[in-house]
């Protein structure tokens, strides 16, 4: 059993897939098809270089030096993906965390483990562990972000998580015509989350708008590159004994026909101490520009990020600013980028009059997926 997972999911678990198969058997809707595998692997990798801290890397300004640079294979990932039959699938990723001196760092993880029970487009439920219902920053994560530092500005993907914002559980997603509904349920015993009593289930929940080009699928993308327009707008939130965090994001790209693609990304979130002991609300803004013309054998995108959170206790703001410069050779499959970040760390809860620090840190970004 894994580590992570306590009787109860598995429990929870076994009922969901039983159910599922007496269901498929029942009604025999399904058809047979040839067992079809595929195998994928993804990594991001680059140079940094940080003075007072780092924010996105893992380097570490040692005491009595202003600046520390180096170079971190910041992730890796194998993606294996099987069709039992044309309903019935498996998804089994790997994470490689990346380079570093923290507890996080170095270690291999399960990162998907789910059992797929497609049946149409009104009726799918997933089983195992993998992203539940939140913001449309957790649903595309790291390989399919915009920018480069999608998660350090503590505002996107503010919910809890066993690993890499995964989380063992149940939930069923149906299209709707426009509107995409995903319900779950999950383990929260595992989870990181600042739940006074986290043996019970945690519920997660988002619903989702496409006024144009639709999103088919569970999981999302920071941007399509101009392969859709997109005017999207969701609603998600996470509820676990008694504390709740709960996030209104949206996306519009546009492809401005000969005069290249506009993207503009926001969000807002609310933390009622559900993944934190101090409660929080914050805000991201982001927009982008994939320029028409080819240079080499790519584009390049100019992209801004502003972030501003909140914290209840402390009355004092995390500010963080991103600017990238991308290369986009073939999407999300191989890109290059390079990324300054500034960052206003607020004072500390035990000296709130104190000087917030400013960091800074800039570096170049690699990603290829095949």
């Amino acid at each position: 059993m894994d580590p992570n997972q306590n009787p109860r999911t598995a429990a929870l678990i076994a009922a969901g897939c039983g159910a599922l198969l007496a269901l498929a058997a029942a009604g025999s809707a399904y058809a047979d098809a040839s067992p079809a595998v595929t195998v994928g692997a993804g990594a991001q990798a680059g140079f940094f270089s940080c003075n007072t801290a780092c924010i996105n890397s893992p380097g570490v300004v040692a005491s009595g030096d202003s600046s520390v640079q180096g170079f971190a294979l910041n992730s890796m990932r194998l993606y294996v993906n099987g069709s039992i039959t044309d309903q019935i699938k498996l998804t089994f990723d790997t994470e490689y965390t990346g380079t570093g001196t923290g507890a996080g760092a170095n270690k291999i993880g399960v990162l998907d483990g789910i059992a797929r029970f497609e049946f149409s487009n009104v009726f799918n439920v997933w089983v195992g562990r993998f992203l539940p219902p939140s913001d449309r920053a957790n649903l595309y994560g790291p390989y399919y972000a915009n920018d480069w530092a999608p998660y350090a500005d503590g505002v996107a993907d503010y919910y809890p998580g066993v690993f890499v914002g995964r989380d063992d559980g149940l939930a069923y997603w149906g299209q709707f015509g426009i509107v995409k509904v995903q319900l779950g349920a999950f383990d929260g015993e595992s989870l990181n989350s600042a739940a006074p009593d986290p043996s019970r289930v945690l519920g997660a929940a988002r619903v989702m708008i496409d006024l144009w080009d639709p999103e088919p699928g569970y999981y999302l993308n920071g941007t399509y590159y101009g392969d859709k327009n997109v005017l999207a707008f969701g609603v998600s939130g996470q509820t676990q004994d008694s504390r709740t965090t709960a996030t209104i994001d949206g996306l519009m790209e546009r492809k401005l026909g000969d005069l290249g693609v506009l993207d503009i990304e926001s969000e807002y979130m609310k933390d009622n101490r559900l993944t934190a002991a101090d409660g929080s609300d914050g805000w991201y803004a982001l927009v982008s520009y994939l320029l028409p013309q080819t240079v080499g054998i790519g584009r390049i995108q100019p992209l801004v990020r502003f972030a501003d959170k909140k914290y209840d206790d402390v009355d004092s703001h995390l500010k963080t600013t991103e600017v990238d410069i991308n290369y986009v050779i073939k999407e999300f499959n191989a890109r290059v980028g390079l990324y300054y970040l500034h960052q206003t760390v607020p004072a500390a809860a035990t000296a709130p009059t104190s000087a917030p620090i400013t960091d800074h840190e800039w570096g170049l970004k690699v990603q290829l997926q095949m």
